[in-house]
C-alpha cells in the first residue's frame, strides 16, 4: 500500500452524538482512537436541518456523557444549538476527529482488525471498529413517487430546510406519520399556501412537557431493553408524535389531512390518501424516514434487508459494533439523552474482548 497508513486501537467512524458518546468512554478508558467524519465540522449535520427544527427532549434530558447542556435546562432547544452543543462537547474534551474523511470501505484484516479506506484516499488500520453513521442515513420514499409529473417539485426531509425550496403559492403535500411531519407540514401553512398532510390517523400522540419527562425518567420507560418481554411489545408500536404539535397542525385553516398516502393519481400531479385525494400539487415532501445504508461496509454483519445483526451494539464480528441505530437496545438508543449508556456498555464489551 502507497498511501501512509494510520494505525489505531479503535477507529469512530461518525462525529454525531452517537461518536461523541464512544469518543468520551474510549477516552475515559486511555484507548489509542480516532474519529472518522465525513463533514468539516462537527454538528453541521444538526445546522444542516431545516430551520424550525427543535429538540423534542428538554436540555436537561439530552445531554451527552459527561457534560450537560448550557442555559435553561427546561428549555427545547433549536437545530442550531444543538449543532453548538456538540461543537463544544467534542472541543471540551479535544476529541481526535479526522473531518472530512467519508468512509468508502471497511474490510477485516487477513492478521485482524479492520482496514478501513476514506474518498479523500487515507487508510486506517484498527483493532476494533465502532460505526457511528446515525440513526440510518439512505432515505427512504414510496414506489410511487416516481409517478409524479417532473413539474412536482420532490424534497426529502433530510434536504428540506425552509418554505421557499418549494417554488409558487399553489398545494403542497407532506408524506409521514412521524414528528418531523407535522413540524415541515406547519412550518409551510404558516406560509399561508394550502398544505395536504398524508398522515396515518392510527399513530399514537402523547404530551411532550416537563412532567412526561420526569415520568419517563422515573419510571426508566425509555430505557426498557427490546430483549425483555415488555421491549418486545414496546418496540412493536409505532414511535408517537407530540400531541401538542398535532393539535397545531389540525389548528391550521389551509391544512387538510388526508389520510395515509396509497398512490399518484393518472395525471402525475395528484395523491390519492385513505380519507380523501390532494388536488393538483405544486411540491411533495416525503417525510418518510431512512434505511440502513452501509453498502461501504465489506464485513458479513448485515442482514438480507441490510440491517447489521448484533446484540446491544455488538456484531456477530469480532470487534466491529454500532451505536445509535434504532431500539439498539431501547428506544432511547438512538435518542442524544439515550445514547451514552449504549455506548458505555458498547465500549467496555469491546475492550475486554478484543
Amino acid at each position: 500500500m502507497s498511501a501512509a497508513v494510520f494505525n489505531v486501537e479503535v477507529l469512530v467512524i461518525g462525529a454525531g452524538q452517537a461518536g461523541l458518546a464512544a469518543a468520551y468512554y474510549l477516552q475515559q478508558h486511555g484507548t489509542d482512537f480516532v474519529v472518522l467524519d465525513e463533514r468539516a465540522a462537527v454538528g453541521d449535520v444538526w445546522a444542516g436541518r431545516f430551520d424550525a427544527l427543535t429538540l423534542f427532549s428538554p436540555a436537561w434530558a439530552s445531554g451527552l456523557p459527561g457534560r450537560a447542556w448550557a442555559g435553561a435546562a427546561g428549555r427545547y432547544p433549536t437545530k442550531d444549538e444543538a449543532a453548538e452543543y456538540l461543537r463544544s462537547y467534542a472541543a471540551h474534551f479535544r476529541f481526535p476527529i479526522h473531518h472530512q474523511q467519508r468512509v468508502v470501505r471497511v474490510a477485516p484484516r487477513p492478521a485482524g482488525g479492520y482496514e478501513v479506506a476514506t474518498a479523500a484516499g487515507r487508510h486506517y488500520q484498527a483493532r476494533a471498529v465502532i460505526v457511528c453513521t446515525g440513526a440510518y442515513d439512505a432515505p427512504r420514499q414510496p414506489a410511487f413517487a416516481d409517478q409524479l409529473a417532473p413539474a412536482v417539485t420532490q424534497l426529502h426531509s433530510q434536504d428540506y430546510q425552509r418554505p421557499e425550496q418549494l417554488p409558487g403559492r399553489g398545494a403542497v403535500a407532506v408524506v409521514g406519520s412521524g414528528n418531523s411531519a407535522l413540524q415541515i407540514a406547519a412550518d409551510l401553512a404558516a406560509t399561508g399556501r394550502p398544505v395536504y398532510a398524508a398522515y396515518d390517523e392510527q399513530t399514537p400522540a402523547l404530551p411532550n412537557n416537563q412532567a412526561m419527562w420526569l415520568l419517563l425518567t422515573a419510571t426508566g420507560l425509555p430505557r426498557i431493553s427490546r430483549h425483555t418481554a415488555l421491549g418486545r411489545r414496546l418496540q412493536q408500536r409505532p414511535d408517537p408524535v407530540v400531541s401538542s404539535d398535532l393539535r397545531r397542525l389540525r389548528r391550521f385553516a389551509n391544512v387538510t389531512f388526508i389520510g395515509r398516502a396509497l398512490g399518484v393519481e393518472a395525471d402525475g400531479t395528484r395523491l390519492r390518501g385513505q380519507q380523501a385525494d390532494t388536488p393538483a400539487l405544486e411540491g411533495v415532501v416525503w417525510a418518510t424516514g431512512f434505511g440502513p445504508g452501509f453498502d461501504w461496509l465489506q464485513v458479513p454483519v448485515l442482514d438480507a434487508q441490510g440491517e447489521p445483526r448484533h446484540h446491544r451494539g455488538l456484531s456477530v464480528a469480532p470487534g466491529l459494533a454500532f451505536l445509535g441505530l434504532p431500539w439498539l437496545n431501547s428506544r432511547s438508543s438512538a435518542l442524544m439523552g439515550g445514547v451514552g449508556r449504549d455506548a458505555r456498555y458498547v465500549v467496555e464489551h469491546l475492550l475486554k474482548t478484543t
